[in-house]
């Protein structure tokens, strides 16, 4: 991928918080949030400032299916945003639900997320941004009649899984079989992919 990362004004807005570690980020949660996680999640607004949203960086984590430490950002951000995001750079002048702006390419990221020496202390991979809709996310959860905090956990997922290289346009069904596993560990009802009528997330490269 060539050029800044769309999304990096989000990341450079949240790099003094990251260079604080995982232990001040996660100041003033709960004693449950303070187990070790591969993957850390930062909630963070259209200028990159932490947002609460209760249970998602740790759900996600949770469900993540990494075998090396990693950091990734879900901006949730207002529509308008998204649709700019959309038109600039997939050519679509429309409101979508989740894009994701991958930091590598999907060839790029699997090595770096299966070296073993990543294991070992070294410091985590950024993946990228994740950018959610924060009205299409309130109006799909009004549709399937789920919380609008289920709905953060269906999008987050399908946007972390094509920043590490999925893409269910191409995959011939592997993002949708790994996004139906994760989604039943996860506890979801269902997955982006599998909701009939539901257009897929985007994906910049």
């Amino acid at each position: 991928m060539s050029g800044e990362n769309p999304a990096s004004r989000i990341r450079r807005a949240t790099r003094r918080t990251e260079s604080r570690g995982p232990a001040a980020r996660r100041r003033g949660r709960t004693d449950a949030e303070h187990r070790p996680a591969r993957l850390d999640v930062a909630v963070v607004d259209a200028l990159g400032r932490p947002i609460q949203v209760p249970g998602l960086a740790r759900w996600l984590a949770a469900v993540a299916p990494l075998r090396a430490p990693a950091t990734v950002n879900v901006a949730i951000v207002s529509d308008l945003r998204v649709k700019t995001l959309n038109r600039s750079y997939r050519g679509k002048p429309r409101v979508t639900d989740v894009l994701s702006f991958p930091a590598y390419q999907p060839s790029t990221v699997r090595k770096l997320l299966t070296k073993k020496v990543l294991q070992g202390g070294a410091a985590p991979i950024v993946l990228g941004d994740i950018v959610i809709a924060s009205g299409q996310a309130r109006r799909q959860a009004g549709q399937v009649g789920h919380s609008l905090g289920t709905e953060l956990r269906v999008l987050a997922l399908h946007g972390l899984l094509h920043l590490i290289g999925y893409d269910h346009d191409v995959d011939g069904g592997a993002m949708a079989a790994l996004e139906r596993a994760l989604r039943r560990k996860g506890r979801l009802r269902e997955g982006l992919i599998e909701r009939a009528g539901v257009r897929p997330a985007g994906k910049h490269r």
